[in-house]
């Protein structure tokens, strides 16, 4: 299956968003994700929304969305009604996994991550941009009735694109447009492929980051991406599942990340110092503002 070729997005006033997940509380990285889309899109005449990506329905939890809209606030950001929350599209992520599944671009995944791990240790084993083991295809070539038998009963299961039949039915180069901090635009060269056969949907819920990325860009007329440097890599899939699914492209901006007193970037899991701190700690929003090059 391959849709249409992406269709560029419609010569409007640019659209920008800020899409954190509320699995924790804001540190001064995503201060600084949300500063620049909102600065960027100033600059460009545009609008800069809101998107809770909180598919996680075990760390995403209601008050923490609730802090991060305050501690935007805090920080003199408003934006758009509505704001997306994912956990409430789930039907639109289901059926955008579904047309996949059914023109043969994916199959069910019964392994665990345990069982992956050992299928794909040992040195020099290849790994995903992010650093995880490659999926080694185990499940791939499944029987068709074993597989929809061990759904049946229900056996837990991930939804993976099979990225050999991806790139057959949508065929390079692949690509995006990029844009600098003036909204220059120039193009990158993706690589699919170096994902193999990425989690399109999970155990717990219909969807995954990437599938529902997509999906939310175009459903919310997202004609600039701006985030971080870290997730970069992710947008060599994107483009691919954007045109597997005959979605719009939008342009990219992936921005340097901020970083703690040992070089390593922000993180919620090592306890980053929050907003939420600094904050208490008699902070003011132009001190956080200044601190990190914002007017």
């Amino acid at each position: 299956m391959t849709g249409p070729a992406p269709r560029e997005p419609a010569a409007a006033a640019p659209v920008l968003r800020f899409a954190p997940s509320p699995n924790g509380r804001l540190h001064l990285g995503h201060a600084y994700s949300a500063l620049l889309n909102a600065d960027l899109a100033r600059r460009m005449g545009g609008t800069c929304r809101l998107r809770i990506e909180d598919i996680d329905p075990v760390r995403s939890r209601p008050e923490l969305t609730a802090a991060i809209v305050s501690d935007l606030a805090w920080l003199g950001l408003r934006y758009p009604e509505p704001v997306r929350h994912q956990s409430r599209h789930m039907d639109a992520y289901r059926a955008a996994r579904d047309r996949l599944v059914a023109a043969g671009l994916a199959y069910p995944c019964f392994c665990s991550r345990g069982a992956i791990r050992a299928a794909a240790s040992g040195e020099g084993a290849p790994r995903d941009p992010d650093g995880a083991p490659l999926y080694p295809g185990t499940c791939r070539a499944l029987d068709p009735a074993e597989a929809a038998a061990r759904r049946a009963r229900p056996e837990p299961h991930t939804w993976r694109l099979d990225m050999a039949r991806a790139l057959a039915a949508a065929p390079g180069p692949h690509g995006y447009r990029t844009f600098d901090a003036e909204g220059r635009d120039t193009w990158a060269t993706a690589d699919p492929a170096r994902w193999g056969d990425a989690v399109i949907a999970r155990r717990d819920v219909p969807t995954s980051y990437h599938l529902a990325v997509v999906h939310d860009d175009a459903a919310e007329g997202i004609s600039h991406v701006v985030r971080g440097r870290d997730l970069e890599a992710a947008t060599d899939l994107h483009a691919l599942l954007q045109r597997l699914l005959g979605l719009p492209s939008p342009a990219y901006h992936h921005h340097a990340l901020i970083l703690d007193a040992a070089g390593e970037k922000l993180a919620k899991s090592r306890g980053s110092t929050s907003l939420a701190d600094l904050r208490a700690a008699g902070a003011a929003p132009a001190d956080v503002r200044a601190r990190l090059g914002f007017p």
